[in-house]
């Protein structure tokens, strides 16, 4: 996700989390950086690439796959309708907090870090997981603040279970999915098990930052928005 800096420490205004182009180690990859897409996965598997992301990023680290005997179920009490083919995203819908942005394409910086988009919109995919629809963990990354304006998922911490999700793609299908949970995690602690492991049905997860220290103006944590395919 976006490396999340503020001011005091790039000499730029506070950005939000999207995909992190941000070093393990947690220093800020420079933002003019082209990286080549990542090929996407099969829609049969975890992300061919998780990203390394540091202190300062959206906490993408690298880590081995998930256990395919541990993959996660979708959420309970739901019919889970049949994976997509892949097609590629082009634009996101969030109704209940108004987003409609339209996608770039998010790949891997030379140190292992997520891509980060260039401006606060649009949002970006991730090219290394699987196309929104497919079978696995579709991931989708945007900024909170950029150049001290709200970005693309300024909003994002006021989705709730049940809200929508409409993913547009290039094949004139939507993939429509429903919020099953939100969680925010320290940057110290971020799960990439549990956000890019692989999963026996089609879901989405949505990343940004969040976790604002007034102190020190730097956020410390990611949220991130967990969703399942309905439709």
């Amino acid at each position: 996700m976006a490396g999340c800096t503020t001011e005091s420490d790039t000499g730029r205004t506070q950005h939000g989390t999207d995909p992190a182009e941000v070093a393990p180690g947690g220093a800020a990859a420079p933002t003019t950086t082209v990286i080549t897409p990542t090929p996407s996965t099969p829609a049969t598997g975890a992300p061919r690439h998780t990203p390394a992301v540091g202190k300062e990023s959206p906490v993408l680290r690298t880590e081995p796959s998930a256990d395919p005997s541990r993959r996660s179920p979708p959420s309970p009490g739901r019919e889970q309708p049949a994976p997509m083919r892949k097609s590629t995203p082009i634009r996101v819908r969030i109704p209940a907090i108004g987003v409609d942005s339209r996608l770039m394409r998010l790949g891997i910086t030379g140190n292992g870090a997520l891509q980060v988009p260039p401006n606060g919109f649009p949002a970006g995919w991730f090219t290394g997981a699987p196309t929104p629809g497919e079978t696995g963990p579709a991931v989708i990354a945007g900024h909170v603040h950029w150049s001290g304006r709200p970005g693309v998922f300024a909003r994002l911490d006021r989705l709730k279970p049940g809200d929508m999700i409409m993913v547009t793609r290039q094949d004139r299908s939507t993939a429509t999915f429903r919020v099953s949970r939100t969680r925010e995690y320290p940057k110290t602690s971020f799960p990439s098990a549990a956000v890019y492991g692989d999963i026996d049905h089609p879901g989405l997860r949505l990343i940004t930052c969040g976790g604002l220290d007034y102190v020190s103006d730097k956020y410390e944590a990611n949220l991130v928005v967990f969703a399942d395919l309905i439709g």
